[in-house]
């Protein structure tokens, strides 16, 4: 156990020794479900809202109102959206600067949960920003930090770890058996942690290109030699994005480019014909059609070990 999960452990055991700090009228613990029978959380992305589930139980309603098919990172919510936000019991953020939304509306701060605020030390800074335009959400940037934190499953513990204090704190009675449930989730990332080392292990010193700035914390924590271009999956690449690849190739010679969804057959063909082979590795930060979150990484880690043993 980490330091910081060894820390929030000790704190809730002490909480719930005590039979808790706050009172029921408290503003800073808010009862549940403001006046409606359930306890109800808002999250920014699916990886939250898959903890909250799974650490709440039948407890707990997790929301994620983004639509199927927008990145979260770069979603903005209408008003009547923004005011659900408000009414709920809790409201779960990434944090590294994920879901730049929050900070152009109020919400109520002492609903806000940042479960990266206790690993700010292990997030990774960006150099340099590029805006570009995809998708529903239009032009946006990548920001100053890097934000699919939970693609290293260190990271994604602790986050789990942060919602699990907060749920146990503010409501013990509604999340009722929590320790079970986070002890299974830190588990489940353990082995997803061994088989992306394993996986990865494999061809470690090789070049990779990521189709998008996401996988830095992918690359940490597996000492991956990655460069990431602005490649989209429903997009052909223009003229200058592919002089622009091949000039990277000629220094960084990758033989394999992660990918966040499946891409477009033409510029498989047309990468392949370059020496690059496709492979899918979703972030999964929304909702996916199929199975969960870890269902997706265990796609992935296959995907990754079928493509590193064509070559």
């Amino acid at each position: 156990m980490s330091r910081s999960r060894w820390v929030v452990s000790l704190v809730v055991s002490s909480w719930l020794l005590l039979g808790g700090c706050a009172s029921p009228d408290d503003p800073e613990r808010p009862g549940p479900g403001e006046g409606n029978d359930g306890l109800t959380v808002y999250a920014v992305n699916y990886p939250l809202a898959y903890f909250g589930e799974r650490i709440g139980g039948d407890g707990v309603e997790v929301v994620l109102p983004v639509p199927a098919g927008e990145d979260p990172a770069f979603w903005s919510p209408a008003p009547e959206q923004v005011e659900a936000f408000q009414h709920a019991d809790l409201i779960v953020l990434n944090g590294a600067g994920y879901a730049k939304w929050v900070e152009r509306v109020t919400l109520p701060t002492s609903k806000l949960v940042d479960t990266t605020g206790g690993v700010r030390d292990r997030l990774i800074g960006i150099e340099s920003t590029v805006t570009h335009t995809h998708g529903p959400e239009g032009d946006h940037s990548h920001g100053e930090t890097a934000f699919t934190t939970w693609l290293d499953p260190t990271l994604a513990v602790d986050q789990a770890w942060s919602i699990a204090f907060e749920l146990s704190t503010r409501w013990p009675a509604s999340v009722e058996g929590w320790q079970e449930r986070i002890a299974e989730i830190e588990q489940d990332l353990s082995v997803l942690d061994a088989s992306l080392q394993q996986v990865f292990s494999e061809r470690r010193d090789e070049p990779l290109l990521g189709s998008h700035p996401v996988y830095q914390y992918l690359a940490r924590r597996y000492a991956l030699n990655l460069e990431s271009v602005h490649f989209e999956p429903h997009e052909f690449p223009d003229d200058a994005a592919w002089a622009e690849l091949e000039a990277s190739l000629a220094r960084h010679p990758a033989r394999w480019m992660l990918w966040e969804g499946e891409p477009m057959a033409e510029t498989r063909t047309r990468l392949e014909e370059l020496g690059v082979t496709s492979v899918v590795f979703d972030p999964c930060g929304n909702r996916p059609d199929e199975g969960d979150l870890l269902s997706v990484m265990q796609s992935n880690v296959e995907n990754v070990r079928r493509a590193f043993g064509s070559n």
